[in-house]
């Protein structure tokens, strides 16, 4: 496996794949940490994790620049992924109790209750946008639930992979509680396929959501699938354009775009959209691209050149299709793998931009007439991962939100992964859910003991 730096191109490490011998020893050691990690306290593993993102704050510069420097996205942006991980750890070390805490049913019984058990070791695949956020928002939950995890990264951000193990071993946990594999993608069967693993979780494309499942199912191992997005941004009429465009903005180029929840289609209504775009397209040539290790930079390279060729050919397709440039839709002068934010209007069925996720910062601009053509135009995606609705009219929204496809919706704001919610989606966004205690429970035993009485 080979990282390097997107916005240079140079190789920053070299790292050898594990044998099929080296795997297997791997998951050995990861489930003999399981079985003490099972039994060890509420306690204990909470002043881990309040551990954790102690050495986390103390390393957060250090950390930000290799997530930085291994797959682009602006320094700023990186520090704020550290933060936003701490806050992870610091969550659910305080809910822990709560979260785990036996469910009493009354029933006929003596004692009827619900409790939750680990199951053992958890498998992540894991992409590269936010090498640390992805992880940490699977293993977090997991771990603290008493179940360890075996990690394996994309392979441009192996760095962070083998760094996020070095720091639960400074924060206190045992070898083997968490656990970076370097493995190619077709010795994924091999790990899932051990009767040790419990359960398979990752995060990426439809495509490879659809292999993971099918190795899953083949040795009937449980699975949680977090996949692509295409999610409606819908501004109605009565919304403050210019707050709407401000969240429109971040949503949609926030780490160059490179995001699953990111507004991806703004559905604008008819009497408002030419304000918008031209408010739009100002705030998107605001932004300033250039070397992301540089603090004013807002938008840096596409974190692979496989990338920026794919976010290309979507937008040239489209136009030669017929859809209307508004801005961008080109490589910075600069740096080639920096793609400039674009936006585009007369776009519809049957165009790239349209019918397939747009992993770049690219936005389509759509209008509708009525209530009922924004619920059409916001649910014709095959993904449902999250929706944003922008309106002053609080029964409006609280009527789209109820009849939007998808796994989470915001009103009146962007769309967001937050610890104290579950997150995952529909359709071809996947299923399954982490964070919150439905995420923390998604891999363990949801036990049923009665005792007569």
């Amino acid at each position: 496996m080979i990282s390097r730096n997107p916005f240079t191109g140079e190789q920053l490490g070299s790292y050898p794949e594990l044998s099929p011998d080296s795997i297997s020893l791997a998951i050995s050691k990861s489930h003999q940490a399981f079985i003490n990690w099972r039994n060890s306290s509420l306690t204990v593993k909470t002043q881990l994790f309040a551990s954790l993102a102690g050495v986390m704050d103390a390393k957060k510069r250090f950390l930000a620049e290799l997530i930085t420097s291994e797959m682009g996205k602006p320094i700023r942006e990186s520090v704020s992924e550290i933060e936003k991980c701490i806050w992870l750890c610091r969550h659910h070390a305080d809910q822990a109790n709560f979260d785990l805490a036996p469910i009493v049913v009354k029933t006929e019984a003596k004692l009827s209750q619900v409790s939750f058990e680990p199951t053992g070791i958890i498998f992540a695949i894991m992409p590269w946008n936010f090498p640390f956020w992805q992880v940490l928002r699977f293993a977090v939950p997991n771990i603290m639930a008493g179940n360890v995890a075996l990690l394996k990264h994309a392979p441009n951000v192996t760095g962070c992979g083998l760094a996020l193990e070095q720091l639960f071993i400074e924060a206190g946990f045992a070898p083997g509680i968490f656990t970076t594999i370097v493995i190619d993608h077709l010795d994924s069967e091999i790990v899932i396929a051990s009767p040790f693993v419990t359960g398979v979780t990752l995060t990426g494309s439809a495509k490879a959501g659809s292999a993971v499942a099918s190795l899953a199912g083949k040795h009937i191992k449980k699975c949680v699938l977090e996949l692509g997005g295409s999610d409606p941004f819908v501004v109605f009429p009565d919304a403050d354009i210019e707050t709407s465009c401000v969240a429109a903005t971040r949503s949609r180029l926030l780490n160059a775009g490179q995001v699953c929840i990111a507004a991806k289609r703004f559905i604008v209504h008819e009497d408002i959209i030419d304000a918008f775009i031209a408010l739009q397209l100002e705030k998107f040539e605001q932004l300033r691209p250039g070397n992301p290790l540089d603090p004013q930079t807002e938008i840096g390279p596409m974190a692979r050149p496989d990338l920026t060729d794919q976010i290309e050919r979507q937008v040239n397709e489209s136009i030669r299709m017929g859809a209307k440039l508004i801005c961008g839709g080109k490589r910075s002068s600069s740096n080639r793998e920096i793609y400039l934010p674009t936006l585009l209007t007369n776009v519809d069925k049957g165009m790239p931009v349209y019918d397939e996720e747009t992993f770049g910062p690219v936005a389509i601009i759509i209008p509708f007439r009525s209530k009922e053509e924004a619920i059409m135009r916001m649910n014709d995606t095959a993904y449902g991962l999250g929706a944003s609705i922008w309106t002053s009219d609080e029964a409006l929204a609280e009527e789209v939100a109820s009849r939007a496809q998808a796994g989470a919706v915001f009103v009146n704001s962007m769309t967001k992964s937050d610890p104290r919610l579950p997150f995952g989606g529909v359709k071809k966004s996947g299923f399954g859910r982490e964070l919150h205690s439905i995420g923390m429970k998604e891999f363990m035993n949801t036990k049923t003991t009665w005792i007569e009485s």
